[in-house]
């Protein structure tokens, strides 16, 4: 049976929210119709990689919803002007709503499920086991969706940026309400530097560190400057992981400091058992690639170089995983080519096998280590 896969980043509450996406549609639908009607999610994203239909093609069982909102001073455009907010309330009621999208989508769709426990975790995990589903016999019906007939793809909520938390005591309410994850930065926030923002973390963050710690909720170190990601990792206890970053020792560009961990960062995240998710845009595994640029000039292999790099520098193939942040802020115009949808990921298992890995340290890459976390972070 094919290997399963878990995906650490993805902004769908965003898409939705700022874009109107469904991603219960296929990604391949969408883009015919975002083409036809000139929608303004191709022209700022490009074509859109996520869809139901192929995250059960490629068997993507898992998934990390990301909820996330930028601050006003890093609004990119008038587009954006209805998911940025000024303040912490601002930024609270976004943040909100966009965990109420999860909730409706999995309450909608029943292909769709929230995980908050280890046993919805397994539940989903159990679901891929059944038989493949029976083409419908009806050639007016919809088609069959790909994969097992019953396969769910489990959705973790994610906090992208910590603002939303208007005080850290707040952040049980987000735990009762499915939250299991929590990023300290974006940009900074109040609690923590971040990217292009760096600083350290602040006396407010260094007490949401202690409170997220308390109630076992997860961190993500992704976006926090270095000096917010060393001091949190000192800090906090629990359930370390970089959700969505390369390493940084494979990029040359200026910007590269304020946005990927470097040789050490990830080596003392290896120590915690924590999991760094290599992200598949190529502008963060090409330094001087733009966008427009040929995407031939970013084959596949290269993303496969930086999850070898983690491999090599914190000695085995269990710290590294899949992060792919599709659709948040790119399309498959600046993805690797050989990706054009997520449907496209088992194609990295094959290059990992070629590399030299075993079957079961890609199948630790493409999912078993992220749910190793999971299974250690989640209640």
């Amino acid at each position: 049976m094919s290997t399963l896969i878990v995906d650490a980043h993805q902004d769908l509450a965003w898409n939705a929210a700022t874009f109107g996406r469904d991603y219960t549609q296929s990604a391949l639908v969408r883009r015919v119709l975002e083409r036809d009607s000139g929608s303004l999610a191709r022209q700022v994203l490009g074509n859109s990689m996520l869809g139901l239909p192929e995250y059960l093609q490629a068997r993507v069982a898992v998934i990390f919803g990301a909820l996330f909102a930028s601050p006003k001073r890093r609004q990119m455009g008038e587009w954006e002007a209805r998911t940025c907010y000024r303040d912490a309330p601002e930024a609270h009621r976004l943040y909100q709503q966009q965990l109420d999208y999860y909730h409706r989508l999995t309450d909608t769709c029943e292909r769709f499920r929230l995980i908050g426990s280890r046993s919805d975790l397994e539940a989903v995990l159990k679901t891929w086991e059944g038989p493949e589903a029976a083409p419908n016999p009806d050639p007016e019906g919809p088609p069959t969706l790909p994969g097992p007939a019953r396969a769910q793809v489990g959705i973790v909520p994610l906090m992208e940026g910590a603002d939303g938390i208007r005080e850290p005591r707040e952040a049980e309410a987000w735990m009762e309400r499915g939250l299991r994850i929590v990023g300290l930065a974006w940009a900074s926030t109040r609690y923590a530097g971040g990217t292009r923002e760096p600083g350290p973390l602040t006396p407010e963050g260094r007490r949401l560190v202690r409170t997220l710690m308390e109630l076992g909720l997860m961190l993500d170190l992704a976006h926090s400057s270095d000096e917010s990601w060393l001091e949190a990792l000192d800090l906090f206890e629990g359930v370390v992981m970089c959700t969505h970053a390369n390493p940084r020792a494979l990029l040359r560009n200026p910007g590269a400091p304020e946005r990927h961990p470097t040789d050490d960062m990830l080596r003392r995240l290896a120590e915690r058992g924590g999991v760094v998710g290599v992200m598949p845009y190529n502008r963060f595994l090409k330094s001087d690639w733009r966008d427009g640029d040929n995407r031939a000039d970013v084959p596949l292999t290269r993303l496969v170089d930086a999850i070898d790099h983690v491999c090599q520098v914190t000695g085995s193939a269990a710290h590294v995983g899949l992060g792919t942040d599709f659709d948040g802020g790119f399309g498959a115009e600046t993805a690797p080519e050989g990706l054009d949808t997520i449907a496209d990921l088992p194609k990295i298992g094959d290059l990992l096998r070629e590399r030299g890995l075993t079957q079961a340290e890609v199948q630790g890459v493409l999912a078993d280590n992220w749910l190793t976390v999971l299974r250690r972070g989640l209640p």
